[in-house]
């Protein structure tokens, strides 16, 4: 019988940096060893002696006693929690800390390999029309049809499409299967079936923005799709033609908006929920996963629900009734069993 062997690569590069370069880079205060070197970022339970790990909330206290990490990340509040033994990192926001780290080493781990590998990889298709600035890295297998923009330091993942005029601006990560500026979704019903509409408009997106894989965003029939400053869209998420969305607006997976709905400034909406088209959503507002929102939101807050969307505090009043309904149903017949006696 033949046997498969699996090998690990054997030139995988390992690297450490300098605990103090790290302090010195992100600030916090250094309670230990600055020539510390750190390995790996790692969990508080998975963590060895070469890890850097952080804490964010007491009730991981007991896995900050036993965990074997060389460095923990931890508020003022819970400094008293560690060990005698360990290197401590003292912050105001551990977990705000711990991201900035995660972004602090990959543009490490980034710098040393753009020493080996080309920002343009070879089966990248590229239009002549097209431009692209020199800093920004586009992977196998893309495509940049004519006259799109790719701003500075921009990362487009395997296989991503923008298509024809759209705008990719600074630092924007379009990750795996992204598509930027496909056709909307437009026809005219005719009775011998469908006419479409053609779509004229293109995608704009700005700076910071983050995409998952396999999203699309759509451009728009005449007017632009636009994605403001530092939207982060999650995977598997469609954004229809015509739709704004306004900056620092996050969107977990498989969310779909519908054409033309305008979303606001630094708002969140839950995995699968549903915005309809034509519809406006305010600033600060906060969607809850699975809701369909069905009618226009002009004021922040928490909403969640189906039909019809709520205020999140109305909607969990209405939902403990909905419960009852069945024992109030029971209650309603047996009285007018009693009233009929």
């Amino acid at each position: 019988m033949a046997h498969l062997a699996c090998q690990l690569p054997q030139n995988k590069v390992r690297v450490s940096f300098r605990l103090a370069d790290i302090v010195h880079a992100l600030g916090g205060s250094l309670v230990g060893g600055e020539d510390f070197q750190v390995s790996r970022i790692s969990s508080l339970s998975q963590a060895s002696p070469s890890d850097i790990t952080f804490l964010s909330s007491a009730q991981y206290a007991k896995e900050l006693q036993s965990t074997k990490a060389g460095v923990v990340i931890l508020s003022p509040a819970h400094r008293a929690l560690a060990r005698p033994d360990q290197t401590l990192i003292v912050t105001d926001q551990p977990y705000l800390y711990y991201a900035r780290l995660t972004q602090w080493w990959q543009s490490q781990l980034n710098a040393q390999l753009n020493e080996s590998e080309p920002r343009v990889h070879p089966t990248a298709f590229i239009h002549p029309s097209a431009k692209v600035d020199p800093s920004a890295r586009i992977g196998p297998f893309c495509v940049v049809e004519r006259e799109a923009t790719i701003g500075a330091h921009s990362w487009l993942k395997s296989r991503v499409s923008v298509g024809e005029r759209c705008v990719i601006s600074e630092r924007v990560i379009l990750h795996s299967g992204v598509v930027i500026g496909a056709d909307g979704f437009g026809f005219a019903k005719d009775p011998q079936g469908w006419v479409k509409i053609e779509q004229l408009g293109a995608v704009r997106i700005a700076q910071d923005v983050e995409i998952g894989a396999n999203s699309c965003v759509d451009r728009g029939a005449l007017e632009d799709t636009v994605i403001e400053q530092g939207v982060k869209l999650d995977n598997l998420v469609q954004i229809a033609h015509n739709v704004h969305i306004g900056e620092h607006t996050a969107m977990a997976a498989c969310v779909g908006v519908a054409g033309s709905a305008k979303i606001g400034k630094h708002c969140t909406v839950g995995g699968a929920a549903v915005v309809l088209g034509h519809l406006s959503v305010a600033d600060h507002v906060h969607i809850s996963a699975a809701s369909v929102v069905t009618k226009s939101i002009s004021k922040p807050g928490h909403y969640t629900g189906f039909f019809p969307i709520d205020e999140n505090a109305n909607w969990e009043k209405n939902a403990v009734t909905l419960k009852q309904l069945h024992r109030m149903r029971e209650r309603v017949r047996a009285l007018e069993q009693a009233l009929q006696k």
